[in-house]
């Protein structure tokens, strides 16, 4: 994905971020993937007081791909405000992964930008996906 790219998924992911729901955790998150047709979704942190049962910026995100019919993941940024760049948490990095392809690139970002950049498989690796399963008869 050229640079310029990489900038509208942070831009969005920001706005994104900026109506996240964090009172709890106080750790607002914003999250922004682009399919590779260009289009781009975007997702928040949405916490719950029955606490943990919120939803990561990146489940949002990919709850609006899926819903507008799209099932492939070229990039994702995500991006939070704490001293390090906001990685995906564990189960997100499972969600990344089922619509994730080899190519796929995930950006960790921070109020200084986007700072590094991983595969799928360096944020999870030997993960099981789509492919370990036996297609429906």
């Amino acid at each position: 994905m050229p640079a310029a790219d990489t900038v509208q998924l942070l831009q969005a992911a920001r706005a994104a971020q900026a109506n996240a729901h964090a009172p709890y955790s106080r750790y607002p998150v914003g999250a922004a993937l682009a399919t590779p047709d260009g289009r781009v979704f975007a997702g928040c942190n949405v916490e719950n007081a029955a606490y943990p049962s919120g939803t990561c910026a990146e489940a949002g995100a990919i709850a609006a791909m899926v819903a507008a019919g799209a099932r492939e993941i070229a990039d994702l940024v995500v991006v939070g405000n704490g001293p390090e760049p906001t990685t995906p948490c564990g189960d997100c990095r499972q969600r990344i992964r089922e619509f994730a392809t080899a190519a796929t690139r995930v950006h960790a970002a921070g109020a200084q930008g986007v700072v590094r950049s991983f595969t799928v498989d360096e944020l999870l690796p030997q993960s099981f996906g789509p492919g370990h399963l036996r297609p429906a008869p």
